[in-house]
């Protein structure tokens, strides 16, 4: 039998444990059973205590994906260790991914995107600017291009609406 790509659920946040875990196994087997383990992560940019951070999550949450050569004894062990759940697949058996599939996550871990904001705003929700030259007015969201991570705002300034262009981390939510 060929490798094959697996998709393993694995518990939540346990991602890069069962991949180290896997690493670990195949070089413990040095049978080249287990040729590639992957989990595709995304750069976020989170703000915590006014300060940004960008922190790498998984792009499929509680999933790992293995490049194997499958047999019932390598698939068993796989699955009694710890935080993995289930290989994917149809009638309780590990089903390979297709060809199109695993092209597209392969894409996406090879042209990974520039960090993005972890927040996102809907249009007409609230916010308050809390920095800049429109500091401390609130404002009503007319779109947020995550891309480049700008507000466009809707800010009433002595009685008159103003449109105001402003980054995502010189507001808050309004509650």
């Amino acid at each position: 039998m060929a490798h094959q790509w697996y998709a393993i659920q694995t518990h939540s946040g346990s991602e890069l444990t069962v991949k180290r875990a896997l690493e670990k196994l195949a070089l413990e087997m040095s049978n080249d059973r287990i040729a590639d383990v992957l989990v595709p992560t995304e750069d976020l940019i989170e703000i915590k205590k006014g300060k940004k951070n960008i922190v790498e999550k998984p792009l499929y949450p509680a999933y790992a994906f293995a490049k194997i050569d499958l047999d019932t004894a390598l698939w068993h062990r796989i699955q009694s260790m710890p935080k993995v759940g289930r290989f994917i697949g149809e009638s309780k058996k590990p089903t390979p991914l297709s060809k199109k599939d695993i092209d597209a996550i392969l894409d996406k871990v090879n042209n990974r995107a520039a960090a993005k904001p972890k927040v996102s705003f809907e249009e007409g929700e609230m916010v308050r600017i809390k920095e800049g030259p429109f500091a401390n007015f609130n404002g009503i969201v007319e779109d947020f291009e995550m891309s480049s991570g700008l507000l466009k705002l809707n800010v009433s300034i002595f009685g008159r609406n103003t449109p105001v262009e402003i980054s995502y981390t010189q507001v808050e939510r309004v509650v």
